[in-house]
């Protein structure tokens, strides 16, 4: 007799910066995926870039699953190729590409889990790719009407110092940031112009298209997005977040330090400047062409008077450990983790079969 659970895989690590990120939210997600509706079956993808099909063993086995994904976690063993994931996708209902940055967030993965004909959670291909690229994302959304943080634009082969005009338009501090990376890898905030050389080489080591943005003065509010089986998009919570440290900002070491940040949800925010910051979420899922989940990132701002949300990045596959942002704002919303997880592959699940 044929099973009725759902097959499903879960990829997970990746060859970017964000591989142990990625193995964090994987843990969660095997962990609370409901064994009673899923068989799950494992995909880690090392760091040097190698597939490895692994055996799901429950959820009291999350962390040894990410390591080794029911294999030896030495990812200098020989662990499997492509070709034997591929035919392992094959069998399954959905994949699940718990990926963040370049190689499973910028639309990577999502061309090879079409080429596959297999429905996964989160956006496309073109949504994937422009939602990772700050440059692009930016353009879209500005084109929306939606407000973004002025700024200069380095590409390959462009001086690491940009022009006295740029210079006195922007004004100090500035943000140096690679164009396509995540997690804030790679970030520098830039109060004198005689470090900003140092700060274009170190976002350089993570993209050759580097962006350098004026410093946003506002609060610092997150937006997550939730697709609905039938095509219909609703936002959560408002997320605020609080630095404890008044030095430094929202950075790689902030996000994954325990006790550096306070996340308030929901936010305590004026009904109006909640309406205006939900109203952008909702344009720049759209905008941007997305599907299935989005977190959009805010600085509440005040110009010429008046509360504007200014867009800061998108992230079309966020931080998904239980205490992540995203599922934070829907745990206040009153949907549990394993509720987010169902919603995410019935709705993926529904829009494959739209597809066919």
């Amino acid at each position: 007799m044929q099973s009725s659970k759902v097959r499903v895989a879960v990829i997970f690590g990746g060859q970017s910066a964000e591989h142990e990120v990625s193995c964090r939210s994987a843990a969660s997600v095997f962990r609370f995926l409901d064994r009673s509706r899923y068989v799950v079956t494992p995909i880690r993808i090392a760091r040097d870039g190698r597939w490895q099909v692994g055996v799901d063993t429950g959820p009291d086995t999350a962390d040894a699953i990410v390591s080794g994904a029911g294999r030896p976690a030495d990812d200098r063993s020989p662990i499997g190729s492509l070709t034997e994931a591929l035919e392992a996708l094959k069998s399954v209902d959905a994949a699940f590409p718990v990926m963040h940055g370049p190689y499973g967030e910028d639309g990577t993965i999502q061309a090879l889990l079409d080429l596959a004909g297999v429905p996964y959670v989160g956006s496309g291909v073109l949504a994937s790719a422009a939602s990772m690229d700050k440059e692009f994302t930016k353009k879209i959304v500005a084109a929306e009407g939606i407000a973004v943080a002025d700024g200069v634009v380095l590409r390959e082969g462009d001086d690491e110092d940009i022009s006295p005009e740029d210079k006195a338009r922007l004004g100090l501090p500035v943000f140096v940031k690679p164009s396509c990376s995540g997690s804030s890898v790679g970030v520098s905030r830039v109060d004198d112009w005689a470090d900003l050389p140092r700060a274009v080489r170190h976002a350089r080591e993570h993209d050759t298209k580097v962006l350098i943005e004026v410093a946003v003065v506002g609060r610092e509010v997150d937006l997550s997005v939730l697709q609905n089986p039938d095509g219909s998009i609703e936002v959560g919570p408002a997320l605020e977040i609080n630095l404890k440290s008044e030095e430094g900002f929202f950075d790689f070491d902030a996000k994954y330090t325990s006790g550096m940040v306070e996340f308030r949800i929901p936010a305590e925010l004026d009904p109006a400047h909640l309406e205006l910051l939900s109203d952008a979420a909702r344009r720049a899922f759209r905008a941007l062409g997305c599907a299935g989940l989005l977190r959009a990132d805010f600085f509440l701002a005040e110009i010429d008077g008046r509360a504007v949300p200014v867009l800061n990045e998108v992230n079309t596959l966020p931080g998904f450990t239980e205490l992540s942002q995203f599922p934070q704002m829907w745990r206040a919303a009153g949907i549990e983790y394993p509720e987010l997880l169902d919603r995410l592959f019935t709705t993926a699940l529904a829009a494959g079969a739209r597809r066919s």
